[in-house]
C-alpha cells in the first residue's frame, strides 16, 4: 500500500535531483528542479496561472501580482508557474529586483535588470537559462530553412520576417542586429554572432561601441526597458515559440526606495505595464510580480500610495474569504491549512529517501507529532510561512540519517524553531 502523501506515480528520485532539493531547501531557497516532487496546494492559484499561459500562447497579454508575507510559497509559486509555461512552449525570463536592478532609473539599473533577465532566458530544451543564442539561431534557421523551400535568398527571408519588428519602438535596431547575427551565422564570424547576442542580452553600455560593432545607433538603456522586452516577446514568436513570460520576484525592494520620485518613477513603469497588458496593447507577453502586502498595501509608500495602480489593483468588493476572485491582477496567496503541510512534510520524506519508501526514517505518527511541535512553538505561523517548518523537518531527518540510534520521540522536542528574521528573508528566495 502507498503511504499517505506519497506522489501518486512515485519512482525512485535521481540521487542528484535528490540532493539538489533537500540542500535547497534546507538553505532556505528554493530547488532549480525537482518541484512537481513538493508541490501541495495553491490549485486555484496555479489554475489561474495556467489560464493566464493559455491567453499569452494564443496572442492575449496578461499581468499578476503574486502577493504573500515573507516564507509563504512566493518564489515557489513563480518557479513553479515557469515551469508550466515552458511545458506550453513559451520563453521565460526572471530575475529578482535589487537596488541595482530597478525597472525605471537613470544610471543603467534597468539596463542591468534587462541584462539580467536575458541572462536567465529559458527555453523547455534549455530550461536553466542562457538559451537567448539558441532562441536567436532557431530563428535563423527556420529562415534559411524557409527560403530553401520557396526558393529565395535567406537574407531577403530573414528580412521578410523581421519586418513586423521594424514597426515597434527600436524595432528598427533590433531587425538590424539579428541580421548582423545571419551574416556571422553564413560567413563563420563567430565575433559578429557575439556582438549581436551580446546587444540583444542589453551587455552594451556605450552606444559608439554599438555603432562600431554592429552599426546600430542605439542600445538598450534605461529609457528602453520595457519597449525592448515587448521586442523580444515579438522575435520570440517568429522563432516559432508562443510567447514570453517574465516573472520579477522581490519587488519590496521598489517599495524600500526611499526617494519618492525615483519610487513613483518606477510605479510608472508598472502602471505602463499593466495598462498596455490589460488594454491589448501587448501581445504574447505575460508578467508576473511577486511582493509583499506592504508592498501592494501600504499606503504611504506602496502600490497604493499611487492612486492610479490603487484604482486597478483594487480587489473585488463583493470577494469574501469564502469566494475568493481568482481571475483579478492580485493572487494573493492564502495558508497552506494542515492537511496541506502534512502532505507536504510526506512528500519531503520520500524526497529525502531518494524515493524509496523502505528508507523512510520516520513513520507517519512521526510527522503528526512534529506538526504538533510546530504548532505549539510558532502558532499558526507554521502553515502560513512554511519555511522554518520544512527546515526544521529537513534538519530532523539529516540528523537521523547520520546517526541511526537515535529515536525521532527525543528529538522532536528539541528542535529549535524561530520565524525567519527579515532581514534575512530579504537576501533569499521564498519558499
Amino acid at each position: 500500500m502507498t503511504p499517505p502523501g506519497t506522489p501518486a506515480a512515485a519512482g525512485r528520485i535521481r540521487p542528484r535531483e535528490r540532493d539538489a532539493i533537500v540542500a535547497s531547501l534546507r538553505a532556505g531557497m528554493v530547488p532549480r528542479l525537482g518541484q512537481q516532487h513538493i508541490q501541495v496546494g495553491r490549485a486555484d492559484e496555479v489554475r489561474a496561472a495556467v489560464h493566464d499561459i493559455e491567453r499569452i500562447a494564443d496572442g492575449g497579454a496578461g499581468c499578476r501580482f503574486v502577493i504573500g508575507e515573507y516564507g509563504s510559497g512566493k518564489t515557489f509559486f513563480l518557479h513553479l508557474v515557469r515551469s508550466i509555461a515552458l511545458e506550453k512552449r513559451l520563453v521565460t525570463v526572471h530575475a529578482d529586483l535589487s537596488p541595482d536592478r530597478r525597472l525605471h532609473a537613470a544610471s543603467g539599473q534597468a539596463r542591468g535588470l534587462y541584462a539580467e533577465l536575458m541572462s536567465n532566458l529559458a527555453t523547455k530544451a534549455r530550461p536553466d537559462g542562457a538559451a537567448l543564442a539558441s532562441v536567436v539561431e532557431r530563428f535563423v534557421t527556420g529562415a534559411v530553412r524557409e527560403a530553401a523551400e520557396t526558393g529565395t535568398d535567406p537574407a531577403d527571408a530573414i528580412q521578410a520576417r523581421l519586418t513586423s519588428l521594424t514597426e515597434m519602438t527600436g524595432g528598427y535596431d533590433f531587425a538590424t542586429v539579428v541580421g548582423a547575427y545571419w551574416r556571422g551565422y553564413d560567413s563563420g564570424d563567430e565575433r559578429l554572432r557575439a556582438e549581436a547576442v551580446r546587444w540583444l542580452r542589453g551587455e552594451f553600455t556605450s552606444r559608439v561601441d554599438a555603432r562600431a560593432a554592429l552599426g546600430v545607433r542605439t542600445i538598450v538603456d534605461d529609457g528602453s526597458f520595457y519597449d525592448h522586452l515587448r521586442l523580444m516577446a515579438r522575435f520570440v514568436r517568429l522563432a516559432g515559440f508562443d510567447g514570453l513570460l517574465i516573472c520579477l520576484d522581490e519587488m519590496v525592494n521598489l517599495y524600500k526606495i526611499t526617494a519618492a520620485a525615483a519610487r513613483n518613477a518606477n510605479y510608472e513603469q508598472l502602471l505602463r505595464i499593466v495598462n498596455d497588458t490589460a488594454q491589448g496593447g501587448a501581445a504574447h507577453l505575460g508578467f508576473l510580480f511577486g511582493g509583499t502586502p506592504e508592498f501592494l498595501l501600504d499606503t504611504r509608500r506602496g502600490l497604493f500610495s499611487y492612486p492610479a495602480l490603487a484604482s486597478r489593483l483594487a480587489p473585488n468588493r463583493f470577494a469574501a474569504p469564502d469566494r475568493i476572485d481568482h481571475s483579478g491582477p492580485v493572487i494573493r496567496l492564502g495558508n497552506l491549512t494542515p492537511e496541506d503541510v502534512y502532505v507536504l512534510l510526506t512528500r519531503l520524506r520520500h524526497v529525502f529517501a531518494a524515493g524509496d519508501p523502505s528508507r523512510y526514517l520516520i513513520p507517519d505518527d512521526a510527522i503528526t507529532a512534529y506538526m504538533r511541535h510546530c504548532s505549539a512553538r510558532l502558532g499558526d505561523a507554521y502553515f502560513r510561512t512554511p519555511r522554518e517548518t520544512i527546515r526544521g523537518f529537513l534538519d530532523l531527518l539529516a540528523l537521523l540519517e547520520q546517526h541511526p540510534e537515535l529515536h525521532w520521540s527525543a528529538l522532536i522536542g528539541d528542535v529549535e524553531l524561530t520565524p525567519a528574521d527579515e532581514d534575512d528573508e530579504l537576501t533569499s528566495f521564498q519558499l
